[in-house]
């Protein structure tokens, strides 16, 4: 049997289904920050100065108007985000308060324009939507979710009956979603009765297939008071990390290198990434070592372990896909050759280890350390090789059995981060199994996340699309037809074509909804993460891990790539501007 032999692939479990609107794509109103990362921003700088000057809710307007014009200072906002920012200011200064009510006390209140309208199943009564669970629409996960959890779910516009429930004590706190208009209108009512309520703003205000940042609103549904990971300011955490990788700050915690070989491997580990790897490490330290004091330097130790760990594998990596640039500059083996950078990688290996052995842990711990270090280190091999072998001897692979390769060669270096995080925690043993879960979630989900950015970039599209496995391509060759089918196949089989041009291929990857396919793989392994820390009994841990799945996946951006979705939008937005230009009937009459 062939080495690549489909077969010799196990079948990846698929997550279950993900609604459609997770990825509807529709630009945000002009009042409000037109991408994920920048109102991501806003959000952080503004929780960085609640934590820096506390706010004590209802805050006046004065307050309010204040804090938000700082924040938008802070981010390089324009001025025209004011009310947006605002509403985001009177959320977090409520943050604390929603999270000491308990779930069944609570109200998840949704606008009947979230669900897909003209698709739409569910019927109306003097309450609002009800809904039918027929998986077009994310209101059927906000309401599964909440409902499971405790809460009173409401699928209506704000109305007398919410009041009544909060006169007769039935509920305590809201978390509502809602356009600016309407909580521009409801504000003073929620203010004067200061009840705990945070509202996520919708991204639109024409009350058709409006669309919602999807982890604002999770973040809210599972706040809870024991759960301390909101206090973790993780952007200055992340900011933090970064600094550990400065030169000078490496040969102060490594000592000065000694000879050629670690000289470079000094200045290839300090070389950009987004550090995501020792980020996690640090950030669950942090959620079960929340005073952690003098041992700041045992988890710098362990977090710059396992970026030695994933720089050698980069450069390994690069010496096995022939990669000669990298974060925008050479490659190891592109600028020393394959013999230094091999070298160099074996380094970063060692002293990977040797951090781990000088890390300040017990005894025990660093066993433990050293086991999960290796452990990965030979699964992230196993998935390396079935790629590698695939290279060789390349056949056509299922999206499954790419998906199971992605597992292989990706979680392991997220799972040993987040392990050894728990190790020098002192608690891995209760998390173990959790995290193990929710790695491989991540892992899977990081690697459709680069697929999907392989389709922004024409050169790049068209230099992996037959030198590696694609789900994108596997996806588009299973559900492609006629002439795209066998150029898919091709491709998926490993087998390149010179003439083929970056249009004709994205053409036909759209033409099957390989695309769109894959965001909805992308989402479904995002929601499989959150899914995998049901049984975490540490809410804080639970929490942090939520949010790091957010912080991750949020820089995608799917207008970008999918034309399809965007003539749609622009097709839409023309028929409504025709609409509202033309007279209406009573006015023609």
């Amino acid at each position: 049997m062939s080495t690549a032999d489909p077969s010799s692939i196990p079948l990846a479990i698929l997550p279950a289904p993900v609604p459609p609107a997770l990825i509807r794509s529709r630009p945000p109103h002009p009042s409000i920050p037109q991408t994920k990362p920048d109102r991501d921003a806003l959000l952080e700088a503004i929780r960085r100065g609640m934590a820096h000057v506390r706010a004590v809710p209802p805050l006046s307007m004065d307050e309010l108007h204040s804090r938000a014009r700082s924040a938008l200072a802070e981010t390089g906002l324009a001025e025209v985000y004011l009310d947006y920012a605002v509403v985001l200011v009177n959320n977090e200064s409520w943050r604390d308060a929603l999270a000491a009510v308990p779930f069944e006390k609570r109200l998840l209140l949704m606008p009947k324009c979230l669900r897909e309208e003209n698709r739409c199943p569910a019927p109306f009564d003097e309450f609002g939507l009800l809904c039918k669970q027929c998986g077009l629409c994310s209101i059927q996960d906000f309401q599964h979710e909440a409902e499971r959890l405790g809460y009173a779910v409401l699928v209506a516009e704000g109305s007398a009956l919410v009041m009544a429930m909060i006169q007769t004590g039935q509920i305590e706190a809201i978390v509502g979603v809602s356009c600016l208009p309407v909580l521009e209108k409801t504000f003073p009512h929620v203010q004067a009765a200061a009840v705990p309520a945070v509202a996520v703003p919708l991204l639109q205000d024409d009350c058709i297939d409006t669309t919602v940042d999807v982890d604002w609103v999770w973040d809210y549904i599972h706040l809870e008071a024991a759960d301390r990971s909101r206090r973790l300011d993780l952007g200055s955490l992340h900011d933090r990390v970064k600094t550990w990788f400065d030169r000078p700050v490496l040969d102060e915690l490594m000592g000065p290198p000694q000879g050629h070989a670690e000289e470079v491997a000094r200045d290839w580990l300090a070389v950009g990434g987004r550090r995501w790897r020792p980020f996690l490490a640090a950030s669950v330290y942090a959620a079960l070592q929340p005073d952690q004091g003098s041992e700041q330097q045992v988890i710098q130790r362990i977090a710059v372990a396992v970026e030695c760990f994933h720089k050698a594998s980069l450069a390994h990596d690069d010496i096995e896909d022939g990669d000669l640039e990298r974060y925008g500059e050479q490659t190891l083996c592109g600028e020393y050759g394959i013999p230094i950078a091999l070298n160099v990688g074996d380094a970063l290996i060692g002293e990977g280890y040797r951090l781990l052995a000088e890390s300040g842990l017990d005894g025990d711990r660093v066993r433990a350390a050293v086991w999960e270090a290796s452990t990965a280190q030979r699964l992230l091999c196993r998935g390396q090789g079935a790629e590698l072998a695939w290279s060789r001897d390349p056949s056509a692979l299922s999206s499954r059995q790419v998906l199971e390769i992605f597992r292989l060669k990706t979680a392991p270096a997220f799972d040993v981060a987040l392990q050894l995080g728990a190790i020098a925690a002192g608690r891995v043993e209760e998390f173990a199994a959790a995290l193990r879960a929710y790695s491989d979630a991540v892992g899977v989900a990081y690697q459709i996340k680069d697929d999907l950015e392989d389709l922004l970039d024409d050169a790049g599209l068209l230099r992996d699309a037959a030198a590696r496995p694609s789900v994108v391509i596997a996806l588009a060759a299973e559900r492609a037809r006629g002439d795209d089918r066998v150029l898919l196949g091709g491709l998926a089989a490993g087998r390149p074509d010179t003439a083929i041009t970056a249009e004709r291929l994205r053409g036909a990857i759209q033409l099957a909804k390989a695309d769109e396919k894959a965001a909805l793989l992308l989402e479904g392994y995002k929601e499989q993460a959150v899914r995998a820390l049901d049984g975490l009994a540490d809410p804080t841990l639970k929490g942090l891990l939520r949010r790091i799945v957010a912080r991750i996946f949020n820089e995608l951006s799917f207008e970008g790539y999918c034309r399809e979705q965007e003539t749609k939008a622009r097709n839409r937005e023309a028929a409504r501007a025709a609409g509202d230009a033309a007279p209406s009937p009573v006015a023609s009459a």
